[in-house]
């Protein structure tokens, strides 16, 4: 089993920052891949980056690429998600998603086992 909090939700301007955290615990196989995806009202749940437990390799969907950066500290069981030059269209439930190491790349939610409740981003323009 694996538990993920997130949290560093709020609301900005559109142009601003903010810094999400996930704390994981549990199996450390199990959560050796993790995820950022975000879901807005009345859309689909859509992958924005990972990331494997090693390594440091990650990957992002294309429209966030070169505003957001996702990094993890194993030592003390956290992903973050840096947001900059944020948009109004960034405005949605932002969760973590954990799994064990795929061969490939995943960014589809029903790729992923655990998942946390979600933390709300709101950007006004």
């Amino acid at each position: 089993q694996v538990q993920l909090v997130e949290s560093g939700g709020g609301s900005v301007q559109a142009g601003g920052s903010l810094s999400l955290s996930c704390a994981v615990s549990g199996d450390t196989y199990s959560r050796h891949y993790i995820a950022w995806f975000r879901q807005a009202p009345e859309k689909e749940r859509e992958g924005v980056a990972a990331i494997y437990r090693y390594g440091g390799s990650t990957v992002y969907a294309d429209s966030v690429k070169g505003r957001f950066t996702i990094s993890r500290d194993n030592a003390n069981n956290k992903v973050y998600l840096q947001m900059n030059s944020l948009r109004p269209e960034d405005t949605a439930m932002y969760y973590c998603a954990a799994r064990t190491p795929p061969a490939r790349w995943l960014l589809s939610p029903g790729d992923f086992t655990y998942w946390g409740q979600g933390t709300q981003v709101t950007v006004s323009s």
